[in-house]
């Protein structure tokens, strides 16, 4: 969970199609940053994206490997567990997961706005990050893309 020192929470709900869908651009967003990624989930969502991310582009794939197979070389590594045994600087949480932010740089906690139970853990992540002071940014998907939501500026007391 979120804490003092920790890494950025980037929370992105999704309102149109698939979580799997969704999630592979914002991987290889990170891969052309050369950053490391685990992407944390349900055993039925890791298996799932283990065959999306291999197609999920006609002329390209994200590359990628499951925790139990040689996890080190990996720069996408899918797994049920939060642990950066690749190297990974960022954690993509999904299935309402938790990380410890002390392991990342970033964490991106992506959610299907249509899952009562998946929105009410990122409500209480969001909610957690904010209090513990720590960076939360807020995206929403629209059509094409993502539209950042900012927290409004906390109104200045008197002098």
């Amino acid at each position: 969970m979120p804490g003092s020192g920790s890494a950025e929470w980037w929370f992105y709900h999704i309102e149109q199609g698939s979580v799997d869908a969704a999630i592979a651009p914002l991987i290889e967003k990170c891969l052309e940053r050369r950053w490391r990624v685990v992407v944390v989930g349900h055993e039925e969502t890791v298996e799932r994206l283990n065959r999306a991310l291999w197609t999920w582009k006609d002329e390209s794939f994200i590359p990628h490997g499951r925790a139990r197979t040689d996890a080190a070389n990996q720069p996408v590594l899918l797994s049920t567990e939060a642990a950066p045994t690749n190297g990974a600087k960022v954690a993509v949480l999904l299935d309402g997961s938790d990380a410890d932010a002390t392991l990342f740089e970033r964490i991106m906690v992506v959610f299907d706005g249509g899952n009562e139970n998946a929105r009410a853990k990122a409500r209480q992540q969001y909610k957690t990050t904010l209090d513990a002071g720590a960076l939360a940014r807020y995206f929403q998907q629209e059509s094409g893309g993502w539209k950042e939501f900012k927290r409004p500026e906390p109104a200045a007391g008197p002098a």
